[in-house]
């Protein structure tokens, strides 16, 4: 499992046109699932997303959770993190697991961080072309596999 993991201000991702999911003050989470992967792995990246301190405190030092700042997820599919780029021009994505394994752990993982830790999760949709913007902040973007 890979999951890029942006601190942002606000985002929002949009489907043709229309928002389908959208936060304010947060994390924005691509979301790869490899071969491999298992729920004891969604599980523990999942506790590493909710426990991880980088959110600002009084004094400026990143030592604050999401759930300390009350903050939002909003989760997008991405099966493009498991790109082999090392032969020729055109990404393989053999390492991708197939979407029906894929979907399930992407749907568990965000049922986790929502029923397990009690966040607010946003997401896009799986599989579909979507549109996401984002205000990055600070920027702390953080690659998590």
């Amino acid at each position: 499992m890979r999951v890029v993991l942006q601190r942002a201000k606000r985002a929002q991702v949009s489907i043709s046109g229309r928002v389908v999911g959208q936060i304010e003050h947060g994390y924005v989470l691509l979301v790869g699932i490899g071969l491999e992967d298992t729920r004891e792995d969604v599980d523990r990246i999942a506790k590493k997303i909710v426990q991880l301190r980088v959110f600002e405190d009084e004094a400026g030092k990143m030592n604050l959770d999401i759930r300390q700042i009350g903050g939002a997820i909003l989760s997008i599919s991405q099966f493009t993190l498991y790109a082999d780029c090392r032969k020729g021009n055109r990404p393989s994505f053999v390492n991708a697991a197939r979407p029906e394994v894929a979907e399930p752990l992407y749907e568990y993982f965000n049922q986790v961080l929502h029923e397990e830790y009690g966040l607010e999760v946003e997401t896009g949709r799986f599989g579909a072309d979507m549109q996401v913007e984002l205000v990055n902040d600070g920027p702390v973007t953080i690659l998590l596999d």
